[in-house]
């Protein structure tokens, strides 16, 4: 039997609070003010729920599927708060883009009316995901802020009203369009201020290079994302690539540039991309690619960014719960030159199975 990989969480048995050693919490997360050395701007740990606080009514799901845990579970929040999640690490962290000397991410505090405590972290690398940590702080604030203003609604609702106050895409789309009207599209959205156009392609390689062209007259310095929602076979790709090259394009991502199924398309594509032209490509955007690497034997794995044992932990469940990663990639927790969690699991083990 090929071997395979599962990960499990160990459950820490013993949770402390600082400078009451030996005194047993029950596992539910709240935070206490800052790390003693001021290194940590926030400290989690176990304490026991308030004695006024009722257990949580349990919820009616018919299936675990999330789509369904969406339209059945209700959710009353109480209070939310977003803070900074500073923590040094045991020594510099360098990729080909920056180095860091700390992590400066963000922490989301969740309690509901029940009592129940969750907590969430965003992590911030400015040379990857744009934001930096005042931005992101920022942005969770107003996120919390509308949390904790929403009634009881079921938990699609609460994801929809958060959805509404975050920053959205800072590009704009154009459809699959003739060229003349692609160019009026392209000149509103310069009146805007859109510096980023994403380009809806696939269905004809010459009439998309046609609306390019269009575009570039009306907006000549706007940047391209091209989404092909699987269109092109992977020669095709790798020519429109070559002909904007030629044009002097290039684009800042090729999203979904081949069918789903053609795994060997879509890593022709992203070699030529990446060597050739250093264009980052985006694989289909749904849990359905789990699926399909099953189905032809390609190896998954996940990670994540620099990151503590907040998200990591999440990570670890996800990856356990699906089951399907053969390399397990969560270990930024260890980096760090001290833990900002109290409680929680005590190690992220990876199990292989004969």
């Amino acid at each position: 039997m090929d071997a395979s990989v599962s990960s499990a969480l160990r459950l820490s048995s013993n949770p402390t609070i600082p400078g009451r050693s030996g005194t047993r919490r029950p596992p539910n997360l709240v935070a206490t003010s800052r790390h003693p050395s001021g290194a940590a701007a926030a400290r989690l740990h176990a304490v026991s729920p308030s004695p006024s606080s009722s257990p949580p009514a349990a919820a009616p799901v018919e299936s675990f599927g999330f789509d369904a845990l969406k339209e059945t579970f209700s959710v009353d929040v109480a209070a939310a708060e977003a803070r900074p999640l500073d923590v040094p690490l045991a020594a510099p962290f360098t990729i080909a883009s920056s180095r860091l000397e700390s992590v400066s991410n963000v922490a989301v505090r969740v309690e509901l009316r029940s009592g129940a405590v969750g907590w969430g972290e965003a992590p911030v690398l400015p040379s990857v995901t744009a934001e930096d940590q005042p931005a992101a702080l920022a942005a969770a604030g107003r996120a919390c802020k509308a949390l904790a203003g929403v009634p009881t609604a079921p938990l699609g609702a609460l994801l929809q009203e958060v959805a509404g106050v975050l920053p959205g895409h800072d590009f704009a789309s154009i459809p699959i369009v003739a060229p003349n009207e692609a160019a009026q599209l392209a000149a509103k959205y310069r009146g805007q201020g859109f510096q980023t156009l994403k380009l809806k392609v696939g269905k004809n390689l010459n009439s998309d290079i046609e609306v390019l062209k269009a575009i570039r007259l009306v907006h000549p310095d706007c940047s391209f994302i091209l989404d092909a929602n699987e269109g092109y076979t992977a020669e095709q790709a790798i020519e429109v690539l070559d002909r904007l090259n030629e044009m002097g394009v290039t684009p800042v991502l090729f999203e979904q540039p081949v069918h789903r199924d053609d795994w060997e398309g879509l890593r022709d594509v992203s070699v030529v991309a990446m060597d050739k032209y250093k264009v980052a490509v985006a694989a289909d955007e749904s849990l359905e690619v789990i699926d399909a690497a099953r189905k032809a034997n390609v190896a998954l794995m996940i990670g994540g960014m620099v990151e503590t044992r907040i998200a990591m932990g999440f990570a670890g469940h996800l990856a356990a719960g699906l089951g399907c990663f053969s390399f397990i990639d969560l270990d930024t927790p260890l980096l760090l030159s001290e833990d900002p969690v109290y409680g929680g699991y005590e190690g992220l083990f990876v199990v292989k199975k004969e």
